[in-house]
């Protein structure tokens, strides 16, 4: 049997969810993993995005990282004409995660040192510059470093999902239109007769 119309209207209001401010709640979803699902109190999805996203993102760093040549060098931002770091697009929308690369890259733009032993920091383009250079983090690194980009670009664009769920809520289906059962109808009600059937003739 069909569900009545009020049945209906319940499960449609319980689908509801409140998105608070969406703008925010995607700042916050970009700005770290998670947190825009916990500002809309979606607690579940933001552990999840939070365990899932940060938890591929890191292992990328570890990957990437060697005690000899320092710690999360696959991520970096250069746009230095013989090394464009064209991944680091993508692991931007890991959010505040990537800060460091952005602070790394400006202090060695204004001529000063990294620091904490050059995490997230541009390698030296040549030797001149005193620092590990592209070429000792691929031989150090071998194929960790493709690796630890992947991995860390997964996770950016990943959390760019993550961000369109906190800012337009998660897609439902649509309903399926009700379909009527021809065997519990009435034939004269079929046949446009209503309550009132012909009666019939009497026989000669």
């Amino acid at each position: 049997m069909n569900e009545p119309a009020s049945s209906y209207a319940t499960q449609e209001h319980d689908r509801e969810i409140d998105l608070r401010d969406p703008a925010i709640a995607a700042f916050l979803a970009w700005l770290i993993p998670g947190l825009g699902h916990y500002y809309q109190r979606r607690y579940a999805k933001a552990i999840l995005f939070a365990v899932c996203i940060l938890g591929t993102f890191f292992y990328g760093l570890y990957l990437g990282s060697d005690s000899e040549i320092g710690w999360g060098r696959v991520v970096y931002v250069s746009w230095r004409t013989t090394d464009k770091r064209l991944p680091f697009l993508a692991q931007a929308f890991i959010g505040a995660p990537a800060f460091p690369a952005l602070i790394q890259a400006a202090r060695v733009k204004s001529g000063k040192p990294p620091l904490c032993d050059d995490f997230m920091a541009p390698p030296a383009l040549g030797r001149a510059e005193g620092r590990i250079t592209v070429d000792d983090i691929h031989r150090r690194l071998g194929r960790y470093f493709e690796l630890g980009t992947v991995y860390t670009m997964i996770a950016g664009l990943l959390n760019v999902l993550a961000i369109w769920d906190a800012y337009a809520g998660p897609v439902f289906p649509e309903p399926e239109e009700e379909k009527k059962d021809e065997e519990e109808k009435d034939p004269n009600e079929e046949a446009g007769e209503g309550d009132n059937p012909k009666p019939q003739e009497a026989s000669a």
